[in-house]
Order: C-alpha cells, then sequence, then structure tokens
C-alpha cells in the first residue's frame, strides 16, 4: 500500500512546491493546462455564489475558476502543505486578482459550513487523502444543493496499445525524470504511479461520489483516457 500519512504527504510536497508549476508543465507535456480548461467549461461557474478548490497546490484550477467566475464570485482555494499556500499566495499577488482566498485546512476537515459552494473541485489531489470517501463527503457536505462536486485525476488509459505504452512512462521515465529535477529525498515522482496506480477509477470513483451523496454522476476523459474529470451534482434537501 502507498503510504499517504498526513505527515509524509505534505512533507514531500512542500519540498517540491518551489518546482512543482515547472514540473507539471514539463511532465505532462503541457496538457496538464488542457485539463483544467475543460474542466472549467464542463462545470462553469453560474452567478455570485462562492467556488471552493481543494488540495489546491499552487492554485492553479483556482486561478482558472476565478478568471472564469462572475466577477462577483469568491474563489476560496485550501491544501495543508503551508509551502504549496506561499507559491499560490505570491502567485495571486503577481496575477492582481481579486475575490480570492487561500486557506491552510485538511480536506477531511473543511472549515465552512455546510451548504455554501456552487462548485468545490479538486485537481490531481483527492488521490492524497487518506481517506477518500471522507474527502468525497467533506467536499459535498460544504457544495450546495444543486451544486457541482468536480474531480480532476489521473487514470489509465483503456485502449491497450496507448495504455501500454503510457504505463512504461509512467512507471518507468516519468518517475526518473521527475526525481532527476525535483531532487526530493521524499521520492515523489516514485508516489505519483504508485498512488494513481491504487486510487479508484471509472465506475468505482463514480460509485463512491454516489456513496457520498452524489446524483447525476458522470466522467470525461481527457487525452486518451490520461486523466479524467468525474461530476456528480449535490441532491435538493428534502
Amino acid at each position: 500500500m502507498v503510504d499517504k500519512t498526513p505527515g509524509r504527504i505534505r512533507r514531500m510536497f512542500g519540498q517540491i512546491a518551489p518546482r512543482y508549476d515547472r514540473m507539471n508543465h514539463l511532465l505532462s507535456m503541457q496538457t496538464d493546462r488542457y485539463w483544467r480548461f475543460r474542466t472549467v467549461r464542463i462545470v462553469p461557474p453560474q452567478g455570485s455564489a462562492p467556488i471552493l478548490d481543494v488540495c489546491c497546490g499552487t492554485g492553479d484550477l483556482a486561478f482558472a475558476y476565478r478568471r472564469r467566475s462572475d466577477a462577483s464570485a469568491p474563489v476560496v482555494a485550501t491544501d495543508f502543505c503551508h509551502e504549496m499556500l506561499c507559491v499560490a499566495r505570491k502567485r495571486l499577488e503577481r496575477s492582481k486578482l481579486d475575490r480570492m482566498t487561500f486557506l491552510e485546512a485538511d480536506t477531511l476537515h473543511l472549515p465552512f459550513r455546510a451548504d455554501t459552494f456552487q462548485i468545490v473541485s479538486v485537481a490531481f489531489g483527492l488521490r492524497n487523502v487518506v481517506d477518500t470517501d471522507g474527502g468525497l463527503a467533506e467536499m459535498t457536505r460544504v457544495c450546495r444543493p444543486g451544486g457541482h462536486v468536480a474531480v480532476l485525476e489521473f487514470s489509465m488509459p483503456t485502449w491497450k496499445p496507448a495504455r501500454a505504452a503510457y504505463g512504461w512512462y509512467f512507471r518507468n521515465v516519468l518517475p526518473r525524470l521527475g526525481q532527476w529535477l525535483a531532487r526530493n529525498d521524499q521520492e515523489a515522482y516514485h508516489y505519483l504511479p504508485d498512488s494513481v496506480g491504487q486510487f479508484p477509477q471509472g465506475e468505482a470513483l463514480l460509485d463512491r461520489m454516489r456513496h457520498a451523496g452524489l446524483i447525476d454522476v458522470r466522467q470525461h476523459r481527457f487525452t486518451m483516457g490520461v486523466a479524467t474529470l468525474y461530476v456528480g451534482t449535490k441532491g435538493e434537501s428534502p
């Protein structure tokens, strides 16, 4: 089993925070930008209700939502890694965007009232939460009725030739290249393929979203299935 104890995850991502954005864009050959672009269009903000992005890292998806949202719709982003938030806040200062807030918070214990946000999103972070079901339950709790929970995550292609080629790159090239460039003693880029391999994908994750109380769950596969966006709607209160 992959070691996802909070202390290890926090240290690991804290060490790679200064190079995190550059590494993501390099190792994905810029396609991570496209996946976020598609996410904010498949699950678009509407009106002035707030938006929440959890496990935000350095804030890529949160910034994408702020640029897409109504001028009066605040965006809140949370992460439990202080170093990642430091990078995100410096990016915010440079961006001159307003109505954005970065908070240090654990996705399993979000400091918000129930039924608050029109969208609750997470990009490549839910698999790092030690309790997937608990994370989905918290995301659903703070989402308002009729709002959406969006989970963007790595996945494996279903077409066998693509799956074989990508699997080889993911397990042999990416960890070595990422580790060499990041020089991280917690082996972040060896952790990546292991955590993706053990994270529920496809219908398995949709079932967990249903269990969390979401309805109309669906998935959108990107780039031959290298990444998948899972979307669910919070039902109206009885």
